[in-house]
Order: structure tokens, then sequence, then C-alpha cells
């Protein structure tokens, strides 16, 4: 985890080496057409509202891709100010998800990659899928699924400060 906060703080043995390897996240389900997409969504505002853009790459992608994101998934997006229209589910393949420091499942489980085999930190948020769903229902896993990216990016953002600050982000007196 060490490594991690040191390559989002820009700190390593050199800079062009911290700014050649990104923390790379990856959001996924089975489609890639609802729930990873609404977390690629949030987390790339995350990434902008951080400014992290330049040290985190966010990846999404599913392991039988739909055809295209579900049409009430768009609508709640839209709801945020998040166009998903122009969006397409695409697939993500083993080799690039080995890649990744951070792997998010939306509660679809691909059993034919062990994460932590590969040094991958692996979550499992096991949301419903919103295909087929009433727009209420949607809204209320888009409101999940945004406060989950908000406190993964705490975390990340949290371990080194905690190391170096006291409670509350404050550094505390000598």
């Amino acid at each position: 985890m060490l490594l991690i906060i040191d390559r989002l703080l820009g700190r390593s043995e050199s800079a062009s080496e911290s700014e050649a390897q990104p923390i790379r996240m990856a959001f996924m389900c089975v489609q890639n057409a609802g729930r990873s997409q609404i977390a690629t969504a949030f987390a790339e505002c995350e990434r902008e509202r951080r400014d992290l853009t330049e040290r985190i790459e966010i990846l999404t992608g599913g392991t039988q891709p739909a055809d295209h994101v579900h049409e009430v998934v768009v609508e709640a997006m839209a709801e945020e100010e998040f166009d998903l229209s122009g969006r397409t589910p695409k697939y993500v393949d083993l080799e690039e998800l080995k890649t990744c420091d951070y792997l998010v499942t939306m509660g679809c489980s691909i059993a034919e990659f062990n994460p932590t085999s590969f040094g991958v930190e692996s979550r499992e948020w096991a949301l419903p899928n919103p295909e087929g769903e009433d727009i209420e229902t949607v809204r209320g896993i888009r409101q999940d699924i945004e406060g989950r990216v908000r406190s993964l990016f705490d975390e990340i953002e949290g371990t080194n400060r905690s190391e170096s600050e006291g409670e509350h982000g404050v550094v505390p007196e000598q």
C-alpha cells in the first residue's frame, strides 16, 4: 500500500518513474453497461476534483460487454449532469487487469481472475444490476456507487495523510 501512496503523491526514486506509473484502478462488471459505467463516471469526476488526473488512470470494461449502456443508467446519470450516452461498453482483458493496483467488481465475480495472486487489491461491491430496474431503484444504486467511489479515493489519499498528519488532516504541533 505504501508504494501506491508514494506513487499517488509523486514520491519515488525518480520523478519520471512516478509519472510513468500512475495508479491504475479498474471498475468492471460482466456487461460494462451499468454499475461499472456509473462508477467510472464518478471516479473520473473525483480524480479531476482532487487534481489527480496525472496520477490515477481509470479503466472500465466487462467480460461480456453489452451493445450499449443501459438507457435507465444514461437517464439516471444525466440527472447528475453526466453524459453517458456516447459511451460504449468494452471488453476488458485479464492481462490488462493484472497491471492494475485496484480492481473493483460490481457484484459479478470473475472467477478466472484471482486479483490477489497478481498483487492487485480487489474490492467486491455487491450491487444490484440496474438493467430493467425503474429509475428510482437506479437512483439508489447510483447514490451507493457515488459514496463508495468517494470512500475509495479517501482511502487512497487518507492512508498517507494518517501516516504524516494528525487526525482531521492537521499536522500535529511539534
